[in-house]
């Protein structure tokens, strides 16, 4: 996978995710404030049945597919890029992005990889497999 098609995929994940997360909050907030949650203190002790609710209750689902789907195409993303990296002769950039990958901080290597990795398949056709110049 080339590192444009990586760097598109990874952008999108990071926008849909982004956008799950204020959709999300943006929906309980709205259900909150339209009355559609009783609350009682710190509880939420009822929940009236209005079509807000409903409503309310769509898009926060659809928040959640938004963030599971950014999520995927994430982890798609950083699979491409270890891919792409490991056809390097310098193997820095594949041990930095699995390692921080594996550790749960892929979302750092990743952007450092969108901003400055080399594209591992970008002299493919020329017989100098891992030249970043």
């Amino acid at each position: 996978m080339r590192k444009s098609t990586v760097t598109r995929l990874f952008i999108g994940s990071a926008v849909a995710v982004g956008a799950g997360i204020i959709l999300a909050f943006a929906s309980v907030a709205v259900a909150l404030w339209s009355g559609s949650f009783v609350v009682d203190g710190h509880d939420v002790v009822d929940i009236r049945p209005n079509a807000g609710a409903w409503t309310m209750l769509v898009l926060a689902m659809l928040a959640v597919i938004a963030v599971i789907a950014g999520g995927i195409g994430g982890l798609v993303a950083w699979i491409g890029a270890l891919l792409n990296t490991a056809r390097l002769e310098d193997k820095m950039w594949f041990v930095l992005l699995l390692v921080l990958g594996l550790v749960s901080f892929g979302w750092v290597a990743m952007i450092a990889y969108v901003i400055a990795g080399p594209d591992g398949m970008a002299n493919e056709g020329t017989g100098r497999l891992g030249s970043t110049a």
